[in-house]
Protein backbone atom coordinates (compact mmCIF):
# COMPACT_ATOMS: atom_id res chain seq x y z
CA UNK A 1 0.00 0.00 0.00
CA UNK A 2 1.29 3.47 -0.89
CA UNK A 3 2.03 5.58 2.20
CA UNK A 4 0.76 9.20 1.86
CA UNK A 5 3.49 11.85 1.68
CA UNK A 6 2.36 13.36 4.98
CA UNK A 7 2.87 9.97 6.64
CA UNK A 8 6.45 9.44 5.42
CA UNK A 9 9.73 10.29 7.04
CA UNK A 10 13.05 10.48 5.23
CA UNK A 11 16.41 9.99 6.87
CA UNK A 12 19.97 10.31 5.55
CA UNK A 13 21.79 7.00 5.81
CA UNK A 14 24.94 8.76 6.98
CA UNK A 15 23.20 10.66 9.79
CA UNK A 16 20.74 9.78 12.54
CA UNK A 17 18.58 12.87 12.38
CA UNK A 18 15.82 12.98 9.81
CA UNK A 19 15.73 15.14 6.74
CA UNK A 20 12.53 15.42 4.72
CA UNK A 21 12.72 16.15 1.00
CA UNK A 22 9.63 16.92 -1.06
CA UNK A 23 9.18 13.75 -3.08
CA UNK A 24 7.22 15.37 -5.86
CA UNK A 25 10.36 17.26 -6.87
CA UNK A 26 12.75 14.30 -7.04
CA UNK A 27 12.80 10.92 -8.76
CA UNK A 28 13.49 7.66 -6.92
CA UNK A 29 16.95 7.58 -8.48
CA UNK A 30 17.64 11.08 -7.16
CA UNK A 31 16.59 9.93 -3.71
CA UNK A 32 19.11 7.10 -3.87
CA UNK A 33 21.79 9.51 -5.01
CA UNK A 34 20.97 11.76 -2.05
CA UNK A 35 21.33 8.80 0.32
CA UNK A 36 17.84 8.79 1.78
CA UNK A 37 15.19 6.16 2.28
CA UNK A 38 11.60 6.25 3.48
CA UNK A 39 10.38 5.13 6.89
CA UNK A 40 6.73 4.70 7.69
CA UNK A 41 5.10 5.04 11.09
CA UNK A 42 5.19 1.32 11.79
CA UNK A 43 8.98 1.42 11.70
CA UNK A 44 8.98 4.35 14.10
CA UNK A 45 6.79 2.31 16.45
CA UNK A 46 9.27 -0.56 16.14
CA UNK A 47 12.07 1.78 17.23
CA UNK A 48 10.05 2.69 20.32
CA UNK A 49 9.53 -0.99 21.12
CA UNK A 50 13.26 -1.63 20.74
CA UNK A 51 14.23 1.17 23.12
CA UNK A 52 11.64 0.63 25.85
CA UNK A 53 10.71 -3.07 25.43
CA UNK A 54 7.02 -2.18 25.49
CA UNK A 55 4.52 -1.26 22.75
CA UNK A 56 3.72 2.37 22.02
CA UNK A 57 0.24 3.71 22.69
CA UNK A 58 0.18 6.97 20.75
CA UNK A 59 2.15 9.20 18.38
CA UNK A 60 2.21 12.99 18.04
CA UNK A 61 3.74 15.49 15.62
CA UNK A 62 4.64 19.18 15.79
CA UNK A 63 6.01 21.09 12.78
CA UNK A 64 8.96 23.39 12.54
CA UNK A 65 8.57 26.86 11.09
CA UNK A 66 10.05 29.33 8.68
CA UNK A 67 9.55 33.07 8.92
CA UNK A 68 8.87 34.66 5.55
CA UNK A 69 9.65 38.17 6.82
CA UNK A 70 9.65 40.02 10.14
CA UNK A 71 12.92 38.95 11.77
CA UNK A 72 13.93 39.99 15.29
CA UNK A 73 10.70 41.97 15.54
CA UNK A 74 8.76 39.65 17.84
CA UNK A 75 10.54 40.69 21.05
CA UNK A 76 10.37 44.30 19.84
CA UNK A 77 6.56 44.39 19.77
CA UNK A 78 6.35 44.25 15.98
CA UNK A 79 4.75 42.05 13.35
CA UNK A 80 5.99 38.67 12.11
CA UNK A 81 4.88 36.54 9.16
CA UNK A 82 5.78 32.89 9.77
CA UNK A 83 4.30 29.57 8.68
CA UNK A 84 4.55 25.98 9.88
CA UNK A 85 6.34 23.48 7.62
CA UNK A 86 6.08 19.74 7.07
CA UNK A 87 9.46 19.11 8.70
CA UNK A 88 9.07 18.62 12.42
CA UNK A 89 9.31 16.40 15.49
CA UNK A 90 7.52 13.15 16.25
CA UNK A 91 6.91 11.81 19.75
CA UNK A 92 5.88 8.22 20.42
CA UNK A 93 4.61 7.49 23.93
CA UNK A 94 3.43 4.85 26.37
CA UNK A 95 2.47 5.29 30.04
CA UNK A 96 4.53 4.03 32.96
CA UNK A 97 3.23 2.88 36.34
CA UNK A 98 5.87 4.79 38.31
CA UNK A 99 6.60 8.53 38.43
CA UNK A 100 9.55 8.66 36.07
CA UNK A 101 9.80 10.08 32.59
CA UNK A 102 12.19 8.08 30.42
CA UNK A 103 13.13 10.11 27.35
CA UNK A 104 15.04 9.08 24.25
CA UNK A 105 15.81 11.08 21.11
CA UNK A 106 17.10 9.44 17.95
CA UNK A 107 18.56 12.84 17.10
CA UNK A 108 20.82 12.54 20.15
CA UNK A 109 21.27 8.78 20.22
CA UNK A 110 24.65 9.06 21.96
CA UNK A 111 22.91 10.52 25.03
CA UNK A 112 20.92 7.33 25.56
CA UNK A 113 17.75 7.28 27.65
CA UNK A 114 17.38 10.29 29.95
CA UNK A 115 15.54 9.47 33.18
CA UNK A 116 13.71 12.33 34.90
CA UNK A 117 11.73 11.89 38.16
CA UNK A 118 8.49 13.87 38.32
CA UNK A 119 9.58 15.30 41.67
CA UNK A 120 12.81 16.59 40.10
CA UNK A 121 11.70 18.77 37.17
CA UNK A 122 14.74 21.04 37.18
CA UNK A 123 17.14 22.28 34.52
CA UNK A 124 20.16 20.00 34.76
CA UNK A 125 23.18 19.90 32.50
CA UNK A 126 22.99 16.12 32.47
CA UNK A 127 19.53 16.28 30.88
CA UNK A 128 21.02 18.06 27.86
CA UNK A 129 18.42 18.20 25.00
CA UNK A 130 15.74 16.81 27.34
CA UNK A 131 15.65 20.08 29.32
CA UNK A 132 13.14 21.38 26.77
CA UNK A 133 10.87 18.43 27.61
CA UNK A 134 11.49 18.79 31.34
CA UNK A 135 10.68 22.52 31.30
CA UNK A 136 7.50 21.95 29.29
CA UNK A 137 6.41 19.20 31.71
CA UNK A 138 7.12 21.39 34.73
CA UNK A 139 4.95 24.25 33.46
CA UNK A 140 2.21 21.98 32.08
CA UNK A 141 1.92 20.45 35.56
CA UNK A 142 0.78 23.88 36.79
CA UNK A 143 -2.32 23.58 34.57
CA UNK A 144 -3.25 19.98 35.32
CA UNK A 145 -2.29 16.80 37.13
CA UNK A 146 0.62 14.75 35.81
CA UNK A 147 0.46 11.79 38.15
CA UNK A 148 2.46 9.04 36.45
CA UNK A 149 5.49 8.59 34.27
CA UNK A 150 5.86 8.13 30.52
CA UNK A 151 8.24 6.53 28.06
CA UNK A 152 8.71 8.95 25.17
CA UNK A 153 10.67 8.39 21.97
CA UNK A 154 11.44 11.53 19.92
CA UNK A 155 12.48 11.54 16.31
CA UNK A 156 12.73 14.75 14.31
CA UNK A 157 13.47 15.63 10.71
CA UNK A 158 14.40 19.21 11.55
CA UNK A 159 18.19 19.54 11.35
CA UNK A 160 19.31 20.56 14.85
CA UNK A 161 20.50 24.14 15.16
CA UNK A 162 19.32 25.01 11.64
CA UNK A 163 17.06 27.87 12.66
CA UNK A 164 13.82 26.03 11.82
CA UNK A 165 12.72 25.96 15.46
CA UNK A 166 13.58 22.39 16.41
CA UNK A 167 13.48 23.37 20.10
CA UNK A 168 10.02 24.96 19.78
CA UNK A 169 8.76 21.90 17.89
CA UNK A 170 10.05 19.77 20.76
CA UNK A 171 8.25 21.97 23.29
CA UNK A 172 4.97 21.98 21.36
CA UNK A 173 4.92 18.25 20.59
CA UNK A 174 5.54 17.63 24.30
CA UNK A 175 2.80 20.06 25.35
CA UNK A 176 0.26 18.46 23.01
CA UNK A 177 1.27 14.99 24.13
CA UNK A 178 0.88 15.90 27.81
CA UNK A 179 -2.42 17.67 27.23
CA UNK A 180 -3.82 14.58 25.52
CA UNK A 181 -2.36 11.98 27.86
CA UNK A 182 -3.39 13.77 31.07
CA UNK A 183 -6.56 15.51 29.83
CA UNK A 184 -5.13 19.00 30.45
CA UNK A 185 -7.24 21.72 28.85
CA UNK A 186 -5.09 24.31 27.09
CA UNK A 187 -5.74 26.14 23.83
CA UNK A 188 -3.03 26.55 21.15
CA UNK A 189 -2.27 30.20 22.03
CA UNK A 190 -1.69 29.27 25.67
CA UNK A 191 0.57 26.43 24.54
CA UNK A 192 2.57 28.89 22.46
CA UNK A 193 2.95 31.16 25.50
CA UNK A 194 3.99 28.18 27.60
CA UNK A 195 6.67 27.26 25.05
CA UNK A 196 8.04 30.79 25.16
CA UNK A 197 8.07 30.63 28.95
CA UNK A 198 10.14 27.44 28.76
CA UNK A 199 12.70 29.22 26.58
CA UNK A 200 12.77 32.38 28.72
CA UNK A 201 12.47 31.06 32.27
CA UNK A 202 13.76 27.48 32.09
CA UNK A 203 16.34 27.44 29.28
CA UNK A 204 17.48 31.05 29.64
CA UNK A 205 16.98 32.39 26.10
CA UNK A 206 15.13 35.72 25.83
CA UNK A 207 13.23 34.70 22.72
CA UNK A 208 9.95 36.18 21.51
CA UNK A 209 6.68 34.38 20.86
CA UNK A 210 6.92 33.90 17.09
CA UNK A 211 8.36 30.39 16.88
CA UNK A 212 5.92 28.77 19.28
CA UNK A 213 2.95 30.71 17.90
CA UNK A 214 3.72 29.78 14.30
CA UNK A 215 3.92 26.11 15.24
CA UNK A 216 0.92 26.01 17.57
CA UNK A 217 -1.33 27.90 15.12
CA UNK A 218 -0.02 26.48 11.85
CA UNK A 219 -2.48 26.10 8.96
CA UNK A 220 -1.79 24.31 5.69
CA UNK A 221 -0.89 26.65 2.80
CA UNK A 222 -1.20 29.75 5.03
CA UNK A 223 1.19 32.10 6.77
CA UNK A 224 0.24 34.04 9.90
CA UNK A 225 0.49 37.80 10.31
CA UNK A 226 0.95 38.20 14.05
CA UNK A 227 1.11 41.47 15.96
CA UNK A 228 3.35 40.39 18.84
CA UNK A 229 2.39 43.49 20.83
CA UNK A 230 -1.36 42.77 20.90
CA UNK A 231 -1.33 39.05 19.93
CA UNK A 232 -3.86 39.82 17.20
CA UNK A 233 -3.34 37.60 14.17
CA UNK A 234 -4.70 36.85 10.72
CA UNK A 235 -4.09 34.01 8.28
CA UNK A 236 -2.88 34.83 4.77
CA UNK A 237 -3.26 32.30 1.96
CA UNK A 238 0.08 31.83 0.19
CA UNK A 239 -0.76 32.15 -3.49
CA UNK A 240 2.71 31.79 -4.96
CA UNK A 241 1.72 30.78 -8.48
CA UNK A 242 4.36 28.51 -10.00
CA UNK A 243 6.94 29.40 -7.32
CA UNK A 244 8.13 27.37 -4.36
CA UNK A 245 9.81 28.35 -1.10
CA UNK A 246 13.24 26.72 -0.94
CA UNK A 247 14.94 26.31 2.42
CA UNK A 248 18.72 26.65 2.17
CA UNK A 249 20.52 25.12 5.15
CA UNK A 250 24.04 26.43 5.79
CA UNK A 251 24.74 23.32 7.90
CA UNK A 252 26.38 25.69 10.36
CA UNK A 253 24.84 24.80 13.67
CA UNK A 254 23.88 27.59 16.03
CA UNK A 255 22.52 27.73 19.56
CA UNK A 256 20.56 30.76 20.67
CA UNK A 257 21.91 30.60 24.22
CA UNK A 258 25.48 30.56 22.86
CA UNK A 259 24.98 33.31 20.27
CA UNK A 260 24.59 37.06 20.34
CA UNK A 261 20.80 36.72 20.38
CA UNK A 262 20.41 37.94 23.95
CA UNK A 263 22.88 40.75 23.20
CA UNK A 264 20.77 42.00 20.30
CA UNK A 265 17.66 42.01 22.45
CA UNK A 266 19.45 43.98 25.17
CA UNK A 267 20.65 46.52 22.60
CA UNK A 268 17.09 47.09 21.39
CA UNK A 269 15.89 47.52 24.96
CA UNK A 270 18.58 50.17 25.54
CA UNK A 271 17.58 52.03 22.38
CA UNK A 272 13.91 51.94 23.39
CA UNK A 273 14.72 53.27 26.86
CA UNK A 274 16.53 56.23 25.28
CA UNK A 275 13.59 56.99 22.96
CA UNK A 276 11.21 56.81 25.93
CA UNK A 277 12.90 59.87 27.39
CA UNK A 278 11.08 61.85 24.72
CA UNK A 279 8.04 59.66 24.01
CA UNK A 280 5.99 57.15 25.99
CA UNK A 281 6.04 54.54 23.22
CA UNK A 282 5.95 51.00 24.64
CA UNK A 283 7.93 49.16 21.96
CA UNK A 284 10.02 49.77 18.88
CA UNK A 285 7.33 48.02 16.88
CA UNK A 286 4.86 50.76 17.82
CA UNK A 287 6.93 53.40 16.01
CA UNK A 288 6.25 54.52 12.46
CA UNK A 289 9.20 55.33 10.21
CA UNK A 290 8.55 59.04 10.67
CA UNK A 291 8.37 58.78 14.47
CA UNK A 292 11.61 56.82 14.58
CA UNK A 293 13.31 59.46 12.45
CA UNK A 294 12.11 62.19 14.82
CA UNK A 295 13.45 60.46 17.95
CA UNK A 296 16.68 58.97 16.59
CA UNK A 297 18.73 61.82 18.09
CA UNK A 298 17.84 60.58 21.59
CA UNK A 299 19.68 57.30 21.07
CA UNK A 300 23.07 58.94 20.51
CA UNK A 301 24.88 55.65 19.79
CA UNK A 302 25.65 54.44 16.27
CA UNK A 303 25.28 50.74 17.05
CA UNK A 304 22.03 51.15 18.97
CA UNK A 305 20.61 53.32 16.17
CA UNK A 306 21.29 50.52 13.67
CA UNK A 307 19.67 47.88 15.88
CA UNK A 308 16.56 49.99 16.49
CA UNK A 309 16.36 51.03 12.83
CA UNK A 310 16.19 47.40 11.79
CA UNK A 311 13.40 46.66 14.28
CA UNK A 312 11.29 49.62 13.12
CA UNK A 313 11.88 49.24 9.37
CA UNK A 314 11.50 45.46 9.43
CA UNK A 315 8.14 45.81 11.10
CA UNK A 316 6.93 48.13 8.34
CA UNK A 317 8.41 45.84 5.64
CA UNK A 318 6.41 42.97 7.06
CA UNK A 319 3.13 44.86 6.74
CA UNK A 320 4.05 45.91 3.20
CA UNK A 321 4.94 42.31 2.29
CA UNK A 322 1.55 41.02 3.38
CA UNK A 323 -0.09 43.81 1.40
CA UNK A 324 1.95 42.74 -1.64
CA UNK A 325 0.72 39.15 -1.32
CA UNK A 326 -2.87 40.30 -0.91
CA UNK A 327 -2.49 42.19 -4.19
CA UNK A 328 -0.77 39.24 -5.93
CA UNK A 329 2.39 41.31 -6.36
CA UNK A 330 5.08 38.64 -5.98
CA UNK A 331 7.77 40.85 -7.46
CA UNK A 332 7.27 43.44 -4.74
CA UNK A 333 7.09 40.71 -2.10
CA UNK A 334 10.46 39.43 -3.34
CA UNK A 335 12.04 42.88 -3.19
CA UNK A 336 10.89 43.30 0.41
CA UNK A 337 12.37 39.90 1.28
CA UNK A 338 15.68 41.03 -0.22
CA UNK A 339 15.57 44.31 1.72
CA UNK A 340 14.98 42.36 4.93
CA UNK A 341 18.23 40.47 4.46
CA UNK A 342 20.17 43.65 3.72
CA UNK A 343 18.91 45.15 6.97
CA UNK A 344 19.74 41.98 8.93
CA UNK A 345 23.21 41.94 7.38
CA UNK A 346 24.17 45.58 7.84
CA UNK A 347 22.01 47.04 10.63
CA UNK A 348 21.37 44.01 12.83
CA UNK A 349 24.57 42.13 11.91
CA UNK A 350 23.23 38.63 12.47
CA UNK A 351 23.94 36.96 9.12
CA UNK A 352 27.59 35.94 8.70
CA UNK A 353 29.56 34.57 5.79
CA UNK A 354 27.55 31.37 5.37
CA UNK A 355 24.10 32.97 5.19
CA UNK A 356 25.36 35.87 3.08
CA UNK A 357 26.96 33.48 0.59
CA UNK A 358 23.69 31.61 0.12
CA UNK A 359 21.53 34.72 -0.16
CA UNK A 360 23.87 36.83 -2.30
CA UNK A 361 24.35 33.91 -4.69
CA UNK A 362 20.60 33.28 -4.81
CA UNK A 363 19.99 36.88 -5.83
CA UNK A 364 22.15 36.33 -8.92
CA UNK A 365 20.17 33.32 -10.23
CA UNK A 366 17.44 33.47 -12.85
CA UNK A 367 13.99 32.48 -11.64
CA UNK A 368 14.59 33.81 -8.11
CA UNK A 369 11.93 36.21 -6.84
CA UNK A 370 13.62 36.96 -3.51
CA UNK A 371 15.87 35.49 -0.81
CA UNK A 372 16.77 36.19 2.80
CA UNK A 373 17.98 34.54 5.97
CA UNK A 374 15.27 33.17 8.26
CA UNK A 375 15.36 32.62 11.99
CA UNK A 376 17.71 34.20 14.50
CA UNK A 377 20.75 34.10 12.21
CA UNK A 378 24.35 33.34 13.17
CA UNK A 379 24.09 30.24 10.98
CA UNK A 380 21.01 28.14 10.33
CA UNK A 381 18.90 28.63 7.23
CA UNK A 382 17.90 31.05 4.51
CA UNK A 383 14.90 30.91 2.20
CA UNK A 384 14.43 31.70 -1.47
CA UNK A 385 11.26 32.08 -3.52
CA UNK A 386 12.02 30.34 -6.83
CA UNK A 387 10.00 29.53 -9.95
CA UNK A 388 9.47 25.77 -10.37
CA UNK A 389 11.35 25.36 -13.61
CA UNK A 390 14.42 27.13 -12.19
CA UNK A 391 14.76 25.05 -9.01
CA UNK A 392 17.22 22.38 -10.27
CA UNK A 393 19.61 24.94 -11.79
CA UNK A 394 19.18 27.17 -8.74
CA UNK A 395 20.17 24.42 -6.30
CA UNK A 396 23.20 23.43 -8.36
CA UNK A 397 24.50 26.97 -8.85
CA UNK A 398 23.97 28.09 -5.26
CA UNK A 399 25.21 24.77 -3.90
CA UNK A 400 28.39 24.83 -5.99
CA UNK A 401 29.22 28.42 -5.04
CA UNK A 402 28.54 27.74 -1.37
CA UNK A 403 30.77 24.67 -1.28
CA UNK A 404 33.57 26.46 -3.13
CA UNK A 405 33.36 29.45 -0.78
CA UNK A 406 32.66 27.81 2.59
CA UNK A 407 34.29 24.42 2.11
CA UNK A 408 31.32 22.14 2.79
CA UNK A 409 27.90 21.58 1.27
CA UNK A 410 24.60 23.28 1.93
CA UNK A 411 21.31 21.37 1.88
CA UNK A 412 18.16 22.41 0.04
CA UNK A 413 14.55 21.49 0.88
CA UNK A 414 11.26 22.50 -0.71
CA UNK A 415 9.07 23.93 2.07
CA UNK A 416 5.60 22.45 2.34
CA UNK A 417 3.34 24.66 4.49
CA UNK A 418 1.55 22.48 7.04
CA UNK A 419 -0.92 22.36 9.90
CA UNK A 420 0.07 22.69 13.56
CA UNK A 421 0.63 20.00 16.21
CA UNK A 422 -1.62 16.97 16.21
CA UNK A 423 -2.01 13.38 17.26
CA UNK A 424 -1.04 11.02 14.46
CA UNK A 425 -3.58 8.35 13.57
CA UNK A 426 -1.86 4.97 13.78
Amino acid sequence: MMIPASERLFIPISKYYLVNFTKSCYTTLEYKERGVFSMDHSELLDQFQEQFNTPAKAMYFAPGRINLIGEHTDYNGGHVFPCAISLGTYAVVAPREDKEFRLYSANFADKGIVTVPLDGLENKKAYDWANFVVGTTKFMAESGTIDHGLNIFFWGNLPNGAGLSSSSALELVTANLLADQFNIKMDPVDMAKLGQRVENKFIGVNSGIMDQFAIAMGRQDHAILLDTNTMEYAYQKLNLGDAKIIIMNTNKRRQLSDSKYNERRAECEKALAMIQKGDDVQSLGALSLEEFDEYTYLINDDTLIKRARHAVFENQRTLEAVDALQNNDLARFGRLINASHVSLEHDYEVTGKELDTLVHTAWQQSGVIGARMTGAGFGGCAIALVHDDAIPAFEKAVGDTYKDTIGYAADFYVAEISDGPHRVQL
